[in-house]
């Protein structure tokens, strides 16, 4: 794949700050015309730089107020069984596999610390191969 260029870069940005934003807007702040930026967006969707368009919402407004990262450790022939039956969990957001501390790590949002507990004990612990549970709760996400 060839490298990105200076205005594919500026693409990017302006569409990670509003991915809402029209070709025109995009066309104008760059000086360049519409069909340029259309033609490159298509370009960077067809070589998997940008992989979808999507939105960020508050969690909070969704009463989703316990975010919790948590760290698991399997049986290493498990892992990828286990990573993939993690991903099915609706409540789980982001699913990684790690060589830190934990094998597998995960983020996921529950509207408190009594609902965690509930999707950890039913959902998450009854998963085959899992030998460790390590949650941890943030506290306030200071960069997202």
């Amino acid at each position: 794949m060839s490298a990105l260029d200076e205005t594919d870069v500026r693409i990017l940005e302006l569409l990670e700050e509003d991915a809402r934003r029209s070709f025109t807007e995009i066309a104008g702040r760059l000086g360049i015309s519409e069909s340029a930026v259309r033609k490159r967006i298509s370009a960077l969707l067809k070589k998997g730089v940008i992989k979808r368009f999507t939105i960020k919402v508050d969690n909070t407004k969704l009463g989703l107020n316990t975010v919790a990262i948590v760290g698991i450790n399997v049986d290493s022939a498990k892992m990828l069984e286990v990573a993939q039956q993690l991903c099915d969990i609706k409540e789980i957001k982001c699913v990684a596999t790690s060589s830190g501390d934990h094998m597998i790590m995960f983020e996921t949002w529950t509207r408190n610390g009594k609902e965690l507990n509930k999707l950890i004990s039913e959902k998450i612990s009854t998963i085959q191969g899992i030998k460790e549970i390590c949650p941890a709760l943030i506290l306030e996400k200071l960069k997202d």
